[in-house]
């Protein structure tokens, strides 16, 4: 219902492929509650009947036959920096081969925070959560303004939309400029900051990226730091980005 809902504002670019999409979220362990995301994850892209989603919550170990069957990997992962949870180099190869190959790939939200010091998921991501860098104010309503509208995953789309009661992420470590393409920000307020941030926080406020892609060798990347949870997953935008994210680094 959230997706046909969303869909009904925002309305898809095409019709369904007769072959459908076949997606992998890679999930089991977040800082984030992903036992309660990864079903809207997987309902909002099945919804639009564009996808077959699959869900595993083991990757440790994975190869490139674990991904072969599919266009695109969602991750909703991020290892809490212990080593017992990271995959191994097997599992690294097998999903930068894969993206680098022509497959795609969508960074959900705090996945962005993921395998430190991991230079290849680093440049696949465009922007990380890392020591000294990402930072948040208190969650809240704010409005995303969108700054490619001929992408087909911004097209057609409002010029500013709303997302409520989400976190906005903001001064995470970013990849060289013109190694990433931001497609949507969201003006970070910085009157919302306790006095004692740590974190710089100078001016009034920035305008933060919120959507954006990469090229990754043949490959492609979506990243969405909207939905911290199913509360923040239910807004049109997020919905129509997601799944509209989610086909274009399917190459669909």
């Amino acid at each position: 219902m959230l997706a046909a809902a969303a869909l009904a504002v925002f309305p898809a670019l095409a019709q369904p492929p007769a072959q459908k999409i076949q997606a992998l979220i890679i999930t089991g362990q977040n800082g984030h509650d992903w036992r309660a995301t990864t079903p809207v994850l997987r309902k909002l892209l099945e919804d639009t009947g564009k996808f077959e989603v699959r869900v595993t919550e083991e990757f440790r170990g994975a190869g490139a036959e674990t991904l072969a069957p599919y266009d695109v990997v969602v991750l909703n992962y991020y290892e809490q920096k212990k080593p017992a949870l990271r995959w191994g180099e097997r599992a690294d190869t097998a999903l930068t081969n894969f993206v680098r190959g022509g497959k795609g790939l969508v960074i959900y939200h705090f996945s962005m925070a993921a395998f430190e010091g991991w230079t290849e998921f680093e440049k696949m991501c465009g922007a990380n959560w890392r020591p000294n860098f990402g930072h948040h104010s208190a969650r809240h309503d704010f409005t995303v303004t969108v700054r490619d509208p001929a992408s087909p995953i911004t097209q057609g789309l409002p010029a500013t939309f709303p997302q409520s009661n989400d976190e906005l992420y903001a001064n995470l470590k970013w990849q060289p400029e013109g190694t990433y393409h931001v497609l949507a920000t969201a003006w970070d307020d910085h009157s919302l900051y306790p006095a004692n941030e740590k974190q710089p926080v100078p001016g009034k406020g920035i305008d933060q990226p919120v959507l954006w892609t990469v090229n990754y060798g043949s490959g492609r990347v979506f990243v969405t730091a909207l939905g911290h949870d199913p509360a923040a997953m239910k807004d049109a935008g997020f919905v129509t980005t997601l799944t509209r994210g989610t086909a274009w680094a399917a190459g669909k």
